[in-house]
C-alpha cells in the first residue's frame, strides 16, 4: 500500500471521513510514474489518438476548438483587444455557437448586458487552451491559425486534436487560473493519479466530496480550511474540465431542506476508458491495469 503512514494522520482520517483513497492500492513505482505526464518513455498513462469524430462527439472542448479554428481561418483572423482577449464582436458571435454541458448561457446574459471574453468561461477556456497548444497565434492584432492548426482543420483530425488539447490542458496549462482558489496548483500536480483513481472508482454516480477523497492526496491548506475548499477545487480544476472533454457525465440530485444548492453527481462517460489507457501495477496482483 502506498503511504500507509499518511492514512494514520488524525487530520487526514478526519478529512477522509471513512473513505479509503483508490490510489493506495497502487505499487510505489506505478504511483510515482503516474505523477509524470504521458510520453513515449512513460507508458503508465496513455492518451488514445486514434478515435473517430463520432467517438469523441461528446467532447465540447474539441467541438468548440474546431469552431474557433474554422472561424479564424475563414475570416482571416479573429480580432483581439489590447489585453489579448477576443473582441466583443467576436465574443458575441461565438456565444451563439459555442456550447458546454452544465453551463447556462441564458443566466450569463440575464445578469450581464455586455459580455467580454473572460465572462464567458467556455470560450475563454478554449481560446487560451488552443493558443497554448500552438494551434492559433497572434498576428497584427488578430488570432490566426498556425500551420499545425490548419493541418488539423484540413484533415478533420478530431481524435488527435482531442489528445493534444487534453495533454496541454492537464499537464501544461494552469487550470487554477480559471477559479483563483487559494490552493496554488493543488490537485493538478496529482492529475495522473487522479485520472487512474477515477478510472477505478467512478463507475457509479458520486458527489464531488467523495471523488475528492477517493482520488486525491490532501495538503495542509485542504485539511485546515474551514469549509471544504478541496472539493471545490477538485470540481473546478478536474471534474469540470473532464466533463467538458466528454470523459465524465453529471446530473443533479434534488436538494434537501438543509442544503442551499442542488448536489451534483459525476460518473465516467463511455469515452473515459476509450481515451485513457493505463499500464500500472496494483499491490498483491500480477495483473496490470
Amino acid at each position: 500500500m502506498v503511504a500507509p503512514g499518511f492514512l494514520q494522520n488524525p487530520d487526514v482520517r478526519r478529512w477522509l471521513n471513512g473513505v479509503e483513497p483508490a490510489w493506495t492500492v497502487l505499487e510505489f513505482d506505478s504511483f510515482n510514474a503516474l505523477h509524470d505526464e504521458p510520453s513515449a518513455s512513460n507508458p503508465a498513462i496513455r492518451l488514445e489518438h486514434n478515435l473517430t469524430a463520432t467517438e469523441i462527439s461528446a467532447s465540447a472542448v474539441t467541438a468548440n476548438a474546431v469552431l474557433l479554428l474554422r472561424r479564424a481561418a475563414e475570416t482571416g483572423g479573429l480580432k483581439l483587444t489590447a489585453t489579448g482577449n477576443l473582441s466583443r464582436a467576436v465574443v458575441d458571435e461565438m456565444c451563439g455557437s459555442i456550447e458546454c454541458p452544465n453551463y447556462d448561457k441564458d443566466e450569463l446574459f440575464r445578469y450581464q448586458k455586455v459580455v467580454n471574453e473572460p465572462d464567458f468561461l467556455p470560450l475563454h477556456f478554449v481560446r487560451i487552451l488552443v493558443q497554448a497548444a500552438k494551434l492559433l497565434r497572434t498576428y497584427r492584432g488578430k488570432l490566426i491559425p498556425t500551420p499545425l492548426g490548419r493541418r488539423m482543420l484540413a484533415a478533420e483530425q478530431h481524435g488527435p486534436l482531442q489528445a493534444v488539447l487534453f495533454h496541454v490542458a492537464f499537464w501544461h496549462l494552469n487550470l487554477a487560473y480559471f477559479d483563483r482558489y487559494a490552493l496554488d496548483s493543488w490537485p493538478l500536480t496529482q492529475v495522473g493519479v487522479i485520472l487512474w483513481s477515477l478510472s477505478a472508482s467512478a463507475h457509479d454516480w458520486l458527489p464531488r466530496e467523495t471523488l475528492t477523497r477517493l482520488c486525491t492526496s490532501p495538503v495542509i491548506d485542504v485539511l485546515e480550511w474551514e469549509w471544504d475548499l478541496g472539493s471545490s477545487a477538485m470540481e473546478a480544476r478536474i471534474l469540470r474540465p473532464l466533463l467538458w472533454f466528454g470523459l465524465l457525465e453529471s446530473r443533479t440530485e434534488p436538494r434537501s431542506a438543509a442544503e442551499l444548492v442542488e448536489r451534483r453527481l459525476y460518473r465516467k462517460a463511455p469515452l473515459f476508458d476509450r481515451f485513457l489507457k493505463f499500464d500500472v501495477q496494483v499491490e498483491g496482483s500480477d495483473i496490470r491495469h
